[in-house]
């Protein structure tokens, strides 16, 4: 969670390299099975910082943004070979993980009131949203960015 000129250029690698690099190798790997098998479905999952701004961690809403520009050029340049390219958008899930960034309900409630919604999302939320992009009820749907963020 470091403004821009606090963050080292270690830090900002290590960040890139899971949350950028990692989505990137996935694609590369599943690609060419997939193009094989006559087709399918990629979802890349960034987050909601991959589509909007806010003063926390550069590193993190930096390597979001390009995995959301990632799975839209993916999704341009397989299209022909019927795969289908999507990213999904998470916000507040309650994880052990955002429990740890978030410890106290103190901390949590001035991020629960910026959700329409009012609450964080439960965990299996999430997937749900993934088998729908998987689905053959997706079939015309490429390239898009599916927010699971609770509004």
């Amino acid at each position: 969670m470091k403004r821009l000129e606090q963050a080292s250029e270690e830090e900002w690698n290590a960040v890139l390299n899971v949350d950028q690099k990692g989505v990137w190798l996935g694609m590369k790997a599943a690609t060419p099975a997939t193009c094989r098998r006559g087709g399918g479905s990629i979802i890349n999952v960034s987050s909601i910082f991959g589509l909007i701004g806010s003063a926390g961690s550069i590193a993190y809403h930096g390597s979001k943004g390009a995995v959301r520009l990632l799975t839209k050029v993916a999704a341009s340049q397989y299209a022909p070979e019927k795969m289908r390219v999507n990213s999904i958008h998470p916000g507040l899930i309650l994880t052990p993980m955002d429990e740890e960034a978030i410890p106290t309900e103190d901390a949590l409630t001035p991020v629960v009131a910026l959700t329409p919604m009012g609450r964080g999302a439960k965990p299996e939320e999430v997937p749900a949203a993934v088998l729908f992009l998987a689905s053959d009820d997706a079939s015309f749907i490429t390239g898009a960015e599916l927010a699971v963020d609770g509004g």
